[in-house]
């Protein structure tokens, strides 16, 4: 048994899992799982205006930095053996990502990762593979929809089959086209253009066509779950592994795009972090979730939603 730390810093949140990974037993496959010890995310919104000035907000440093300081703290608490910090899309179109590398180095003693979008997609199709059944050799679409990119992996028993990231987000679709409150017919439809032309991007590694299985990870998607269960509050236990409809997703994706940050503030399953970027996050699921029900013929009618993802992934991947 090892205690492990992880840390992921996306675009929007910067989240942190501290585990005990065991190897299973011996009447079983040395299978890696994970006993959470502490899970934690924090709305620092790294990636703001990262997609227009090519360079991470000193502001937004700053509101990562002490966020990071908080992690480290209860890394040293719990006793954390190994420790991996990971960073994704903002950092990595950031021109000035060195500063974001020495502070991190600084306070939490090991050198963050900015890790590639094929990177990304490994690690969020183990983490979210790793708490699912198996499919056996169906093929399985894990759809990570972050703050800056979204990352399409498709995957079965035997691993990741192809995978490409794609650079839009919650964040980035907001800051680019979404700027109305609530935003008007014609930056919905600039918005949608970007995510449908960045799918075909995908498309062109991913063979969509293939997906037997669709599972949505991150904040975006299991928000738009809580909202079309209507939950009273956000809980990760009743969304986690629920299968819904494609038409009661994108109807609960049109109903938040489509509200004002007011109206999405006041509903009592919305992180305060997600109110101003979830109407994107929504469009973006909506557009993915409709391209694959037309590439498969129809046979997608569901999709899943985890909460497990890229951090439990990272958290796999500590040796």
């Amino acid at each position: 048994m090892t205690r492990v730390a992880a840390v992921d810093c996306g675009t929007n949140s910067i989240r942190l899992l501290i585990a005990d990974v065991s190897a299973g037993d011996a009447t079983g496959p040395a299978t890696p799982r994970l006993t959470d010890i502490v899970r934690e995310m924090r709305v620092v919104r790294l990636g703001q205006g990262v997609d227009s000035t090519g360079e991470l907000a000193q502001e937004a440093l700053e509101r990562t930095f002490a966020a990071t300081r908080d992690y480290a703290a209860l890394i040293r608490e719990h006793g954390a053996e190994k420790v991996r910090f990971v960073a994704t899309s903002a950092t990595r179109d950031a021109r000035n990502r060195q500063v974001f590398v020495d502070g991190i180095r600084d306070i939490l003693g090991v050198e963050p990762e900015v890790i590639t979008g094929d990177e990304e997609a490994a690690l969020s199709f183990a983490g979210a593979s790793s708490v699912l059944p198996s499919r056996g050799q169906d093929p399985v679409l894990v759809v990570d929809l972050g703050g800056g990119s979204t990352e399409f992996v498709l995957g079965n028993a035997g691993g990741v089959i192809a995978a490409r990231s794609v650079d839009v987000g919650c964040v980035r679709m907001t800051e680019r086209h979404l700027r109305s409150d609530p935003p008007t017919a014609d930056q919905i439809a600039a918005a949608e253009a970007d995510v449908d032309a960045a799918i075909s991007e995908a498309a062109q590694t991913v063979p969509l066509e293939r997906t037997t299985a669709v599972v949505g990870v991150a904040g975006s998607v299991t928000t738009i779950t809580a909202h079309a269960l209507r939950l009273p509050e956000y809980s990760p236990a009743a969304i986690h592994g629920t299968e819904l409809d494609l038409d009661a997703i994108r109807k609960a994706c049109t109903e938040l795009l489509e509200m004002t940050r007011e109206e999405r503030a006041a509903l009592p399953y919305m992180h305060p972090g997600r109110v101003d970027v979830i109407g994107a996050g929504g469009l973006v699921w909506r557009r993915v979730l409709q391209r694959l029900a037309e590439v498969t013929g129809g046979r997608i009618t569901t999709a899943v939603s985890s909460e497990h993802d890229i951090l439990d992934g990272i958290a796999l991947s500590i040796r």
